[in-house]
């Protein structure tokens, strides 16, 4: 995406508008995919939505590369429609959040550490917004995928709106459900396209470790 244009066009443009570097031209008309990842055993799934998918996963592949991340994919997550185009979810119809699955091995970074992260990259007080990008399907959300996540999710929101946001802290933390694995042009996107649109308030924020009892 072109930096210079202004970013409600450049968020307008985005379902049209690919890098060269793409071998395959995406079908504006094609749907997601409901067939999950596989993931190897002992892995486990992470599931945010904090706002723009491309830059929420490129955050985290490039913060947790090495050091437990086996692979991360961008898609659609607690909506209510079968089969999503990213067009419809642009369109904010369909109740679908832009969402990113990270899949780590617990063994070398905790579910924790990826909830903590989730919080330094992205403003979770703004509801149904992230930057300038605005609609149901950029809120801030955690997905959990058992009780333990939930417990885990609740805790370290609690401490990080206390801590880090001054109590304003409005994301959404709900069960998984149906996870559609968004079309093939989007997965990795920011590293096939350098140049590609970023929220703006997609950075870490440099706050201290986060104290519990």
């Amino acid at each position: 995406m072109a930096a210079h244009l202004p970013s409600f066009l450049a968020r307008l443009a985005r379902p049209f508008t690919q890098s060269t570097r793409l071998s395959v031209a995406p079908d504006s008309s094609a749907s997601a995919s409901h067939a999950p990842r596989a993931i190897p055993d002992g892995a486990q799934r992470c599931t945010v939505a904090a706002g723009c998918f491309w830059g929420t996963e490129h955050l985290y592949r490039r913060a947790f590369a090495g050091k437990g991340l086996v692979d991360a994919s961008v898609g659609y997550v607690g909506g209510d429609v079968d089969n999503p185009s990213y067009r419809a979810v642009c369109g904010g119809r369909t109740g679908h959040a832009e969402a990113a699955q990270i899949i780590f091995d617990p063994a070398q970074v905790s579910y924790r550490q990826l909830l903590e992260f989730f919080y330094r990259m992205h403003d979770p007080t703004t509801l149904d917004r992230q930057g300038p990008d605005a609609g149901p399907q950029y809120r801030s959300a955690i997905y959990f995928h058992d009780a333990e996540q939930e417990r885990v999710a609740r805790e370290v929101t609690q401490r990080a709106s206390e801590q880090w946001w001054k109590g304003s802290i409005v994301t959404e933390v709900a069960p998984a459900g149906r996870w559609w694995t968004a079309e093939e042009y989007h997965q990795e996107y920011l590293d096939r396209n350098p140049g590609g649109y970023e929220c703006p308030s997609h950075f870490l924020r440099p706050f201290p470790p986060l104290k519990y009892d």
